[in-house]
């Protein structure tokens, strides 16, 4: 009987302890050890198409572009690394964007159909779901919202290069593949050294490969709660939205629309990028790089050739990014909406934010204050080193510095030709940018306390 107690006492204890470490904590070794990993097989000389396998460096920044669905490139993926390096790269973009947790969860519960406290607790974390209980569905319905979408995108670009630009069959099907893969997961990563460039009046390429980015970079909690809203629809009559998939839709139709009207205006006349198309062909570019600009590395564009006006418009959409819970970086859509909401409350003398006749939780405002003054906070000092060790103009760092923050991909084409330090400032950045939104929110969450006192108000002058 005594035996009996102290075995549950242990038990007590053990999932105490469970509870108190952050799940977040795992995601993020999970992460460094799935990069590590990556690093040391593309280092490998069948990983590459000349004699010896890839350095340290080079290894280390493209395993950490893939798993961390960036885009950024050292060397060209296409001619650079072999059959067996491509799939690692792939591999890498599938494990990261679909999320390394996730995966592990998944293949627990085709195992052994359960899985422990701990791991539920992680993957609740990676996948926003709301309760533990949830955490099954959620895991399943994220697997075939990606199976189903990549099947069917790398089908239609398949289909494509094989009818049209006559391409082999098997070949077709592989490009096909990999920029789906690469296309749902935001990653960026293309075969050519000019990305899709040679596609750029063809919308049968570009935007079967924007739409993609724009459902991957939604999330899955906004995916799943459609797809269920349409299911009871039709059993159970109009449901509304959740205030998190409004927010996340409607603010993406508005960066979306914003991104093409001004990507249009200030590029319609520049040689080097609209010019030489017809409107159509300049409306399609536009609304492509808006869509690829807050979460994805693709261009048909010639970055390089960007105004400087444009470029600092597309650090703002980079900034942003996309949906929480997705394959996206940035800040996050929400976080950038209930600042706004702040914004406009304060603007009016209302006494709190107010959305979509919801009103906003001060912890939600704080935790977005944070979440955006730290990152610009990063990226200014990533910034001021980077311009310190490469030479290179201010606006072609704090492009590349905003889009390895934001695990965007798109470049001015400085980033092979930066040095060591320099290309290890962009891996710490991709690092942080794909799992620090994530830690930090979840650590804010955690560490909420309730006071017992209030200290006395006072009001500095503000302005």
């Amino acid at each position: 009987m005594a035996g009996g107690r102290r075995v549950a006492g242990h038990t007590a204890q053990l999932l105490r302890w469970l509870l108190t470490i952050h799940p977040a904590r795992t995601l993020v070794g999970a992460f460094a050890l799935v990069i590590t990993g990556g690093a040391l097989l593309l280092m490998l000389p069948v990983a590459t198409e000349g004699p010896h396998g890839a350095d340290f460096v080079t290894a280390l920044f493209t395993s950490t572009s893939a798993a961390c669905v960036t885009g950024l490139v050292v060397v060209d993926t296409g001619t650079y690394w072999s059959g067996f390096g491509e799939g690692v790269i792939i591999a890498l973009i599938q494990l990261g964007g679909f999320g390394i947790m996730t995966m592990a969860s998944l293949l627990a519960l085709l195992i052994s159909g359960k899985l422990r406290l701990r791991m539920r607790l992680t993957a609740q974390a990676e996948t926003k779901s709301l309760g533990l209980g949830d955490v099954r569905r959620v895991l399943v319905g994220v697997a075939v919202i990606t199976l189903t979408v990549e099947a069917a995108v790398s089908t239609l670009l398949a289909l494509r290069l094989f009818l049209a630009y006559g391409r082999g069959l098997g070949d077709a099907a592989y490009l096909g593949l990999f920029h789906a893969v690469s296309a749902f997961n935001n990653a960026g990563f293309g075969l050519r050294p000019d990305n899709l460039v040679p596609y750029a009046e063809d919308p049968w390429v570009t935007l079967p490969v924007a739409f993609t980015v724009i459902i991957g970079g939604l999330g899955f909690p906004v995916l799943l709660e459609v797809l269920r809203h349409r299911r009871r629809r039709r059993t159970q009559g109009k449901r509304n939205w959740s205030l998190h998939t409004k927010l996340t839709v409607l603010t993406s139709v508005v960066l979306l629309a914003a991104g093409t009207v001004l990507t249009c205006l200030l590029e319609w006349t520049n040689p080097g990028t609209l010019r030489p198309f017809d409107w159509d062909e300049k409306v399609l570019n536009g609304f492509f790089h808006s869509a690829v600009s807050r979460t994805a590395g693709f261009n048909t564009l010639d970055i390089g050739a960007m105004r400087p006006s444009t470029l600092l418009a597309t650090c703002v959409l980079m900034y942003i990014g996309g949906g929480s819970a997705g394959t996206a970086g940035g800040i996050k859509v929400t976080t950038f909406a209930v600042l706004a909401a702040a914004m406009f409350a304060e603007v009016r003398g209302e006494p709190a934010a107010e959305v979509m006749r919801r009103r906003l939780a001060p912890s939600v405002l704080r935790q977005a204050l944070t979440v955006a003054l730290l990152s610009i906070g990063l990226v200014v000092v990533a910034t001021l080193v980077l311009l310190t060790v490469s030479g290179k103009s201010l606006s072609a760092v704090l492009f590349e510095v905003v889009s390895a923050f934001g695990t965007v991909g798109l470049s001015t084409g400085i980033t092979p030709g930066l040095s060591t330090a320099g290309k290890l400032i962009l891996i710490a950045l991709m690092f942080v940018g794909r799992l620090g939104p994530v830690t930090l929110v979840s650590a804010l969450a955690l560490r909420e306390r309730l006071r017992r006192y209030e200290l006395p108000k006072e009001r500095p002058v503000i302005g």
